[in-house]
């Protein structure tokens, strides 16, 4: 086949492997009376040395070397890896298996589902389009918490999560049964990455190959970027984009570099008052500023035997936070108790203990690797801390948390440049300008003064009087905490955190605290174990006294589900464009991720984010301010709440049991009545509804043949957005609300969907048409080819200048990407450091592709996006070193040409482009003509074939057929 190379595709019982076996490792392993076939990496030179995320891929490349994709030099050079040497040989991994959320598992079976037209169209068998690595998804994304702070919560929840994805949930279903080895997780039972380490994990895989049993590692990819949570059992893994996954579950090898390792070393015991998640708020504000994007992370030393699974899996969990591929734990005992706990066999965990030992895979501190770079963190130095309020590894000293609030809150809150007086009872605010001669007890009206400096927000004080329908009116300002959700998979695994929360929420409501009335407090366990050791603990009506009822199993606020404020909160949060906040308990924050009227987010362990609810405003010092009095007039501080070490560890030990894992597994595929009685499409190609809103045939191979197309160069392009630094996922393809407004919106509204039943963007990104319109729509984006407009920052949102019309005037991006493909215009995207960052999110890359974009220059790309963008036919390309769009004098309003891209239909990936911007119409008068060579980020032979075949989904179309 022209321009692609042959890959090898594997199933049960038709596997072409190991066909070579050049250092004669293949060997049985016998454990009881089960005999295993296994490939010993001790076979190999060197590979004492190795990490022990290298040895599993050592041993990955052994157990599938055929001579073509997978040779013997490529296990030569893993052996004799040189840990400081840039990388630069390209390995073959085959990951175990693939796991998926629904959000980003949705377009994967659309995907799938319509290859098998497309096989079908150009003679294939459509049946080929098939799951061969088994792919299990977990439907955790789609709950949003619309009710809180009441028993039926979660039924309610439940319910309108069915009504609002009925059809989503039914194409699954066909899909559940129509692909072999596909297996769904229904909605209600957890988060993926928690049912990923309590259930779906092995550790040790094992799989029939041509009639032998075979024993290896586990391995694999998923459809989440924080898949890496598996990292903590000692199973390698990491996020992928969609395309990936898809690729991957059709038996294509993940192509990859041998990475560097990062080892980081761990030492000490975790201090009293201090938490799992303020152990990785700190790690991830080590690894980040290291610079680790690209690499693996293993930890090491004496340290880590005293690491509890739970909290290896939290830093596990964090890994695309720090910015690192996997972050990875050996296999201990610790392991081994774990596995137990949650109930795997114990055959199973006779095969772990066993397979690893014989492997070198179990951890021995007494043998130390070399790594690539090292670092070291004695726990015993970590103290309280929280991230915010955008990015999750902006680390903040929890006793410092008030004043870098005070410090940050003039970026988000409007200056008001004199004082204020708000009247309490009438709910409004009025100036005064001569204070001094207003006297309110003259007027009877019971007022505050809010003195603000002239210079701008001195704390960014705008208070607000709020009355709700029921209850005594109060006063919230700039810095509200206006939801408190524990929640995300970081830290609701994680016992020894959730039970901290529990008991500080017991000790509180013996105090007499209550959370403040403006607070929307969300309780969303990672799994159902979760509730009931919750139950069995007791601390469920005390966590419920303090409104953390439970609103649903899954992601709910961290993925952007939090569900609307409290009305009158939000009322006044935008009638007086008030800058207010959220405390979560996961792993993201980014800006316009959380809620559209939220406009500052931090990250906190669970046990924080119910003291933050109690104190309802960033504007705090824990030290110094009372969370409240009780009942005898005295003040309580969170020091007098917070629960000891011995007391959550006895918790623990007393609640969780292994009964509960097993009993909450046992019938895990099978979900509820809802689940069952979803009316089912049947037929292995599925019959398309003209009429759907959530599921569309997408476009990418109409017009496809088996011919190539070759790659040409690009000229006459014009910019379509020009973004600063950490631009991520969430601002290119937003998986929240859809505004009314938007083009989304309006496309939803002109096909008779209601406001109400919009959803979200996530839950639509089985239909193009919505993603399209919603691609670089985020209500936080800044677009400086409008920065005329807002002070050189860029108007907020999904606009751009249409340079198809002769103004160049402001427009919706999807409006005038439409207007450039109707002229034939391509389209480039030019942005910062750090470019595509956040979510594994593959409709980041389809969308710019259907936008019309034809390459992305930035400074610098996060790997998944890269990858994402290569396996959509959108070339990424880098600024020179040192150079950026700005320092090159490019303003955005240039004609783009790159020239160097036709030499890839050579078969040789150039390493640089020459590109050209000429001044147009609308450039600024007297401009200069800008020409320089961008590198090229097309860094493997595989990405260069996926890019020759205009992307990944056609090259392994072309491949099968």
């Amino acid at each position: 086949m022209d321009g692609a190379r042959p890959r090898r595709h594997s199933r049960e019982g038709e596997d072409i492997v190991s066909a070579v076996n050049s250092f004669g490792a293949k060997d049985t392993l016998h454990v009881g009376d089960q005999a295993y076939e296994v490939f010993r990496v001790d076979a190999v030179p060197g590979h004492e040395k190795l990490p022990f995320s290298l040895k599993v891929l050592l041993e990955n490349l052994l157990r599938t070397e055929d001579g073509a994709n997978v040779t013997k030099e490529q296990i030569e050079a893993l052996g004799s890896w040189v840990p400081t040497a840039d990388p630069d040989t390209e390995i073959q991994f085959t990951p175990a298996r693939v796991v998926m959320q629904d959000f980003t598992g949705v377009p994967c079976i659309v995907d799938l589902a319509t290859m098998r037209e497309a096989v079908g169209s150009l003679g294939g068998d459509p049946n080929k389009i098939n799951p061969l690595a088994p792919a299990e998804m977990v439907i955790d994304h789609s709950v949003i918490a619309d009710l809180f702070g009441r028993a039926d919560a979660f039924e309610r929840n439940v319910e309108i999560e069915y009504e609002r994805n009925g059809e989503r949930y039914q194409f699954l279903r066909w899909g559940q049964t129509a692909f072999d080895d596909f297996k769904v997780v229904p909605p209600g039972t957890g988060i993926v990455h928690q049912v990923n380490i309590e259930y779906l994990a092995r550790v040790t895989f094992t799989r029939e190959v041509n009639g032998v049993l075979q024993a290896y590692p586990d391995t694999c990819v998923g459809t989440d970027s924080h898949t890496t949570m598996v990292n903590g059992l000692g199973v390698l893994g990491w996020g992928v984009g969609g395309i990936e996954a898809e690729a991957a579950m059709l038996g294509q090898p993940v192509s990859m570099l041998i990475p560097k390792v990062v080892g980081f070393k761990l030492s000490g015991e975790i201090p009293t008052g201090v938490t799992a998640t303020d152990v990785v708020l700190t790690i991830t504000d080590m690894l980040r500023k290291h610079g680790v994007v690209g690499k693996f992370v293993e930890f090491y030393g004496s340290g880590v035997a005293s690491v509890p699974l739970a909290n290896r899996a939290t830093i596990g969990n964090m890994s695309p936070e720090f910015g690192s591929t996997a972050a990875i734990f050996p296999i201990d005992d610790v392991t081994l108790d774990y596995l137990r706990l949650t109930g795997r066999s114990d055959e199973q965990i006779k095969l772990v203990e066993a397979y690893s030992k014989a492997q070198k895979l179990w951890h021995d501190a007494d043998n130390e690797p070399v790594y690539s770079e090292y670092l070291e963190l004695d726990l015993s130095t970590v103290v309280p801390s929280i991230a915010g309020p955008k990015r999750p590894q902006d680390r903040i000293v929890l006793s410092e948390a008030k004043s870098r609030f005070a410090e940050d809150i003039v970026h988000y809150a409007k200056a008001v440049t004199n004082h204020s007086l708000v009247d309490l009872e009438n709910k409004h605010s009025f100036p005064a300008s001569d204070p001094a001669s207003f006297t309110p007890e003259d007027e009877g009206v019971k007022t505050r003064k809010v003195h603000i400096s002239s210079g701008g927000p001195a704390h960014a004080s705008n208070p607000v009087t709020v009355t709700p329908e029921s209850g005594d009116s109060y006063v919230i300002d700039n810095g509200a905490v206006t939801i408190a959700a524990i929640t995300s998979c970081t830290n609701t695994s994680n016992p020894s955190v959730m039970l901290a929360a529990g008991l500080l929420a017991r000790n509180a409501v013996k105090k007499g605290l209550k959370a403040k009335p403006w607070v929307k407090t969300t309780l969303a366990p990672g799994s159902k174990v979760v509730t009931e050791y919750y139950e069995k603990a007791g601390l469920t009506k005390d966590l419920e006294d303090l409104g953390f009822y439970t609103v649903g199993y899954g992601c709910t606020t961290c993925i952007g589900n939090s569900g609307p404020l409290i009305e009158e909160v939000s009322d006044a949060v935008n009638q007086n464009d008030l800058a207010v906040t959220a405390v979560l308990s996961g792993n993201r924050n980014f800006e316009g991720r959380i809620n559209p009227d939220v406009k500052m987010n931090y990250l906190a362990s669970p046990p924080l984010v119910i003291a933050y609810s109690l104190a309802g405003s960033m504007n705090f010092d824990f030290e110094a301010d009372a969370l409240g009095q009780d009942g005898d007039g005295n003040d309580v501080f969170l020091k007098d709440i917070w629960p000891d070490a011995s007391e959550v560890q006895k918790t623990i030990d007393e609640s969780i049991n292994e009964e509960m894992f097993t009993r909450q597994y046992a019938s895990v595929f099978e979900g509820d009545d809802r689940w069952k009685n979803l009316p089912t499409p049947a037929g292995s190609v599925f019959e398309w509804d003209a009429e759907s809103t959530y599921v569309r045939r997408p476009p990418y191979f109409e017009g496809m043949t088996m011919e190539i197309t070759p790659v040409s160069d690009i000229s006459g392009a014009r910019v379509l957005a020009k973004l600063g630094d950490s631009v991520t996922t969430d601002h290119i393809s937003p998986a929240g609300a859809i505004k009314a407004d938007s083009p989304a919106g309006r496309y939803l509204n002109e096909h008779g969907v209601d406001r109400k039943d919009f959803n979200s963007y996530g839950s639509r990104r089985g239909n193009h048409e919505v993603m399209i319109r919603g691609t670089f729509a985020n209500i936080r984006l800044r677009n400086q080819l409008l920065a005329d407009a807002n002070d050189g920052a860029g108007v907020e949102g999904g606009y751009t200048r249409d340079f198809t019309q002769a103004d160049g005037p402001q427009s919706f991006i999807y409006d005038a990407s439409q207007n450039y493909q109707e002229q034939g215009t391509p389209l480039v995207i030019l942005g910062g450091k750090e470019y595509g960052s956040g979510s594994s999110r593959d409709w980041a890359a389809k969308g710019t592709n259907l936008l019309g974009v034809k390459a992305v220059i930035t400074e610098s790309f996060e790997r998944i996006h890269r990858s994402n963008l290569i396996g959509m036919g959108v070339v990424p390309l880098q600024f020179p070193s040192g150079e950026s769009a700005d320092s090159l004098g490019l303003d955005g309003t240039e004609v783009f040409s790159i020239s160097g891209l036709e030499q890839l239909n050579e078969g040789t990936t150039p390493k640089t482009v020459h590109v050209t911007a000429e001044p147009s119409e609308h450039s600024p008068a007297g401009k200069q003509p800008v020409e320089f060579d961008a590198v090229v980020r097309i860094d493997t032979p595989g990405e260069a074939d996926y890019y020759r075949n205009g992307g990944i989904l056609q090259y392994v179309l072309r491949s099968l057929v």
